[in-house]
């Protein structure tokens, strides 16, 4: 029995925004939150991706439920990017059938006194970022005490950006008794932290197949080089006719790096990561969405709430460091029963790490991320070539059905000339003196022939001049020559080695005593290194980072001086060379930890030689006026003033699906 949304209590008015927006039928998120938020006041986990429809999930009840002018806010939406913000609000307004509720968009980067003059017209329903939200309630010139709904959308998102402080301030700045509702796509101990420590108890709800639209993408990984990672981006655009894809990078500079690069081979490709301005960024999606660049190279926290249906790629030009990351990259392809192709670009030396990606990715995705290979110059040029081919021949004939039926109703005034030129003349000579054929027959030529396209008289007289004196097929050939040498020429590409392994010859392996319990990732490791060595963050490679330590490939000298610098400077972090075995073994690390170079035994040492004198894991970031600094990590508080937490916890509680 198919469920329609009359079935789920939403009445006329509501209806009709939703046929207005064209929704057919429900999705299975929806048909589970719909009911429960237009009735009854339990909290609600969901876990639903982006693409399912969660917005309308959680949009459309509000909308119903919150119609008529207030004086005060009703409800609050938290998005991690203004891009989501931006688009989530226009959502909302678009359910709206009259001129309540009222929308406030409130993200950074926008001006104040616009956002000020907004709320104090009045609005019923505020969307916006962590950052800004907490800045006008800051200010007093955003009051949420006596809002029904505090929708956090994108939670696992927002905890990946370190929005967990702001949102606690919100939450104390928030009505006790509201109702809470947190949209994820995954959920990790994190959330269900979250949702314990401020929701009390709540029901959780997710579809059952949650992961399904994860079967349409074909998964591969690339071994690849750092150094060649552009070469086989550009083999893969190339070999790709219909190439629409984001390229996902780890830093900003990267992202600048690789589509300069891709411009300089002739590329049109679009940058999008925190620099670059909101006007700007809008410009760069616009463009993207309506396909006229088709190439957007990105960081995650850019492209982070960006909803772009079609896209053929996706690819982890940097090995992402989690399967969430992974998982919600990928999913911005193969959407809505479409399928599509996520590629991924590992160094030699992350085979280890990725071992461990593949295995949780088959139990995230239920499909097999297996290695691809990488196309041969050969073969992208034979792509290319029958591309090549094919879009000439759309463009010289047409089908010879279509051109008969046009030709039905020709006047009498066309001229002769043009009937030859369309070989409408020659058909019909033939067809005169020939035998009667079949009806069957008939049809079967009128499939298969093509013929040229009418053109104009005075190309054929060049066409005589051109190929007097030489045969046709090498004028053609040599004008095809000219106007594809350079496009299908193999020195517009280059090699691509990927039988090496483990660091290059010019880089060695470090250990820094820094990780994710240091609140420390990919991006902030490769500050650190550019800050400490002053260095591009680009030569500090191979970034591998654990909860208490990772462990980068940094070039000879600069591996040198950052392990010298650590021993002399109390204020840094420790950090050792990690050294390997070279005794013929394949270059294996001791993995006992206890052996005289494996990197345990000398981590341990180190640590209890310095911990006296410092702290290693103290290291925690930046500070205004100073280029690396420690100070001790925020302690939280340990009271919560809002009501929810006076709930009974919900421990153990199984999900309803659908």
């Amino acid at each position: 029995m198919t469920v329609s949304f009359e079935d789920l209590g939403l009445d006329e008015y509501t209806i009709k925004a939703v046929e207005k927006k064209g929704f057919v039928t429900p999705s299975p998120i929806q048909i589970l939150a719909i009911p429960r938020l237009l009735t009854g006041d339990a909290n609600l986990i969901a876990r639903a991706r982006t693409g399912t429809g969660k917005t309308a999930a959680f949009g459309l009840p509000i909308i119903q439920n919150v119609r008529e002018k207030s004086s005060h806010v009703e409800a609050l939406i938290l998005e991690p990017t203004r891009e989501l913000a931006v688009q989530t609000c226009a959502e909302m307004e678009s359910f709206a059938n009259n001129d309540f509720p009222r929308t406030t968009v409130l993200y950074g980067g926008a001006s104040y006194a616009n956002q000020i003059r907004e709320l104090k017209r009045g609005s019923e329903i505020v969307v916006g970022t962590p950052g800004r939200i907490k800045d006008h309630l800051d200010r007093k010139t955003l009051d949420i005490s006596k809002i029904k709904y505090f929708i956090l959308d994108e939670g696992d998102e927002m905890l990946d950006m370190g929005f967990i402080d702001d949102i606690e301030e919100i939450f104390h700045h928030a009505n006790p008794d509201c109702r809470i509702l947190l949209f994820s796509a995954t959920m990790p101990s994190p959330i269900l932290k979250i949702a314990g420590e401020f929701m009390g108890e709540y029901d959780i709800i997710e579809e059952e197949n949650v992961i399904d639209e994860a079967l349409l993408i074909d998964q591969q990984y690339w071994v690849v080089k750092e150094s060649e990672k552009i070469e086989a981006l550009v083999r893969l655009i190339d070999i790709s006719p219909d190439f629409y894809g984001l390229v996902f990078t780890m830093t900003k500079s990267d992202a600048d790096r690789v589509t300069r690069e891709l411009d300089m081979r002739g590329y049109e490709a679009a940058a999008l990561h925190g620099d670059i301005m909101q006007n700007q960024r809008e410009k760069v999606l616009e463009r993207f969405r309506k396909g006229k660049t088709r190439i957007l190279v990105a960081t995650d926290v850019a492209a982070r709430g960006i909803d772009i249906s079609g896209l053929s790629h996706v690819v982890n030009y940097s090995l992402p460091f989690d399967t969430a990351t992974y998982v919600h990259r990928i999913g911005r392809t193969g959407r809505a029963g479409t399928t599509g192709v996520a590629i991924t670009f590992v160094r030699p030396e992350e085979r280890r790490k990725l071992s461990f990606l593949t295995k949780k990715v088959l139990t995230a995705t239920k499909s097999e991320l297996k290695e691809g290979k990488i196309p041969s110059i050969n073969e992208v040029l034979s792509v290319k070539e029958k591309r090549i081919v094919e879009e000439l021949k759309a463009k010289l004939f047409k089908h010879y059905d279509k051109s008969v039926e046009d030709q039905d109703v020709k006047t009498d005034g066309e001229s002769e000339e043009n009937a030859e030129n369309s070989g409408i003349a020659e058909i019909a000579e033939n067809k005169n003196d020939g035998e009667e054929e079949s009806a069957s027959a008939d049809v079967s030529v009128k499939e298969s022939a093509r013929i040229l396209n009418p053109f104009d008289t005075k190309y054929e007289t060049l066409a005589h001049e051109l190929t007097e004196g030489n045969e046709p097929e090498k004028v053609l050939a040599s004008l095809l020559q000219i106007f594809y040498g350079e496009k299908l020429s193999s020195k517009h590409y280059g090699a691509i080695n990927t039988k090496d392994s483990g660091p290059r010859g010019d880089q060695l392996r470090v250990f820094v005593s820094l990780g994710k319990k240091d609140g420390f990732r990919a991006k902030e490791i490769a500050d650190f290194f550019s800050d400490l060595l002053h260095i591009p963050e680009r030569m500090v490679d191979g970034i591998d980072v654990a909860q208490q330590f990772a462990l980068v490939s940094l070039p000879v000298a600069s591996a040198k001086k950052a392990v010298e610098m650590s021993k002399t400077n109390r204020n840094l972090p420790h950090m050792h060379f990690d050294v390997k075995d070279e005794d013929g073994d394949g270059g294996r690390r001791h993995r006992s930890g206890r052996g005289s170079s494996g990197f345990g035994a000398g981590r341990e040492r180190e640590r209890n030689k310095d911990r006296g004198d410092r702290d290693c894991y103290a290291w925690r970031g930046r500070e205004k006026g100073s280029k690396l600094y420690v100070h001790s990590s925020t302690e939280r508080s340990s009271s919560r003033k809002n009501g929810a937490a006076a709930y009974k916890k919900s421990s153990g509680k199984k999900a309803e699906r659908f």
